[in-house]
């Protein structure tokens, strides 16, 4: 009989970047880098494991910005454009590498994977990449959560209560029709909290959510196990905070002794795209002559010092069977010593940003189906779970507010409100105000007014993603993040006015609804004074 659990959690999400204006757009790729090193590799390693029996558990968010895009047909015909030139890259580099046995090896390992791949993605799961998710939610190996519509960031959202629920409403209803069943778990963005949101969250019937550490050890009344049993927040709303463990966190976490760091993983930084002659690569860069990464890495991390070594595939996997031993070799014993000195089961959290695993950390994937299996077959003191089975099974665990908090740097919202980024703020509080007023004025508009008043929604709701006061702050694609945002907010304003003035121009108003096409179901009287 096992001691206790352990719950991985991977947070996957990508804002919403879809441009159909243009026929090649390089932020796109996010998501298509993201099919090919993360999302395919993750649903193969959880098909093996089922194939062979292993009971595993993973709790997932799928954000519905990404649900959104996952199921978008311009984006998944693009994917498959996408992955087809990927193929005749990695053949023309099999060419090219052949009298070159220290990477024609590695090449022969993309060539296979890119077909595997694309074979998957089509005939497998038909382009749509919700159906393998799905499948493996209704065998009861995944758990999947929702999260704000667009990754609104909370904390700095709470003086409009009714932006909040909208956020929750929106994303509670793009998880039903697309998953076909209401979420119970949410991943806050940011892992951002107050006091108080639990409220809306019951209200949206959501039942447990995560909170990085100290949000947990600073709660309204100290936590009698820690971050190893969750907290209620409240009698009245009895929904669950569970916090971050940091020591299983920091093995994969850390940039200094977590594990991705081993010098016979595949190094990220270095790829054809930018290593090969420009004339033998420019149709596999960007169409205006900028090299960019193409995902084919011939270089393993090797040391610190700027050399790098060519990579060897077989090493790589050794390494992720060795490191995915020792990860459970320390829960052991960490849950072993856990067991001892508290009178209930304790529950070890470890959530990760999903992206980690395939895209910067490449072995990633094999790393989670080792780790699974060295669960099942090689030890019997920890199990693997869901909050949600978690809470079915412990009902009874302590009340106490968790206090305000986020992860990211310092842990109290900083990385997204600073000199960097502050400015968009003050224009998404008098968005909000607007669209809150406007769903209550025109609660029963109906034809091309609500069509208006629906896309107004859904600018608010992509303006309010904090990715783009993450990117602003981080200092990568800020230039994109920067207008992206005021193009949100110039369009919401543009439609507030029309709406008000009462002169909509329909061919304007399509043209809109075309770009920012996020959420066909929307109503916008998800943002009414108690939805009347």
């Amino acid at each position: 009989m096992s001691k206790g659990y352990l719950a991985m959690v991977l947070h996957a999400h990508l804002p919403y970047v879809r441009h159909p204006e243009h026929e090649e757009f390089l932020e796109e790729e996010w998501l298509y880098e993201a099919i090919t090193e993360t999302y395919i590799p993750l649903l193969d390693s959880f098909q093996r494991l089922a194939d062979d029996n292993v009971d595993f558990r993973i709790t997932m968010s799928i954000t519905p910005p990404l649900v959104n895009m996952l199921a978008n047909e311009l984006l998944q015909n693009r994917y498959v454009a996408h992955i087809e030139k990927l193929i005749r890259l990695a053949e023309l580099e099999n060419e090219r590498t052949k009298d070159m046995p220290e990477f024609n090896h590695t090449v022969h390992m993309y060539v296979d994977k890119f077909y595997h791949i694309r074979d998957v993605f089509v005939n497998r799961y038909h382009k749509n990449l919700l159906n393998g998710f799905r499948h493996f939610l209704e065998m009861g190996y995944l758990e999947i959560m929702t999260c704000g519509a667009t990754h609104g960031f909370f904390p700095l959202m709470q003086e409009y209560p009714n932006a909040i629920d909208a956020q929750l409403a929106m994303a509670v209803k793009t998880h039903k029709r697309h998953l076909g069943v209401a979420p119970t778990g949410i991943w806050l963005a940011e892992c951002g909290y107050f006091p108080g949101l639990d409220k809306h969250l019951a209200k949206h019937g959501i039942k447990y959510f995560f909170v990085d550490t100290h949000g947990i050890l600073f709660a309204e009344k100290r936590p009698k196990y820690g971050v190893f049993a969750p907290l209620f927040c409240s009698y009245e709303t009895g929904v669950a905070a569970f916090g971050r463990d940091i020591e299983s966190s920091k093995s994969v976490w850390s940039s200094e002794v977590g594990y991705p760091g081993d010098f016979r993983y595949r190094e990220f930084y270095r790829d054809i795209g930018y290593d090969l002659d420009f004339e033998y690569i420019k149709d596999f860069v960007q169409t205006n002559g900028l090299r960019k990464n193409t995902g084919m890495k011939y270089y393993r991390i090797t040391d610190k010092t700027g050399h790098k070594e060519p990579y060897n595939p077989e090493w790589a996997l050794e390494a992720a069977g060795e490191h995915a031993h020792n990860f459970i070799e320390s829960r052991v014993s960490q849950i072993s010593h856990l067991a001892e000195v508290m009178d209930k089961p304790p529950i070890v959290i470890s959530p990760y940003d999903a992206e980690l695993y395939g895209h910067w950390w490449y072995e990633g994937p094999v790393f989670i189906e080792n780790l699974f299996r060295n669960m099942h077959y090689n030890q019997d003191t920890i199990e693997p779970i869901t909050p949600k089975e978690y809470l079915e099974r412990h009902p009874v665990n302590q009340v106490s507010m968790p206090s305000m908090s986020s992860w990211g740097a310092k842990g109290y919202c900083e990385v997204w409100l600073e000199g960097s980024n502050d400015w968009v703020y003050r224009h998404l509080h008098k968005a909000s105000e607007r669209m809150v007023e406007l769903a209550n004025k025109y609660f029963f508009e109906t034809g091309l007014y609500e069509r208006a008043l629906n896309q107004a929604a859904r600018e608010l709701l992509l303006a309010q993603s904090s990715d783009w006061a993450f990117i602003m702050k981080t200092g990568t694609m800020v230039e994109y993040a920067e207008k992206t945002t005021k193009l949100y907010v110039s369009r919401f304003t543009d439609l507030y006015w029309a709406i008000k003035n009462r002169n909509l121009n329909e061919q304007w108003l399509s043209k809109i609804e075309w770009r920012d096409d996020i959420f066909p179901e929307i109503d916008f009287r998800i943002y009414a004074d108690n939805n009347r």
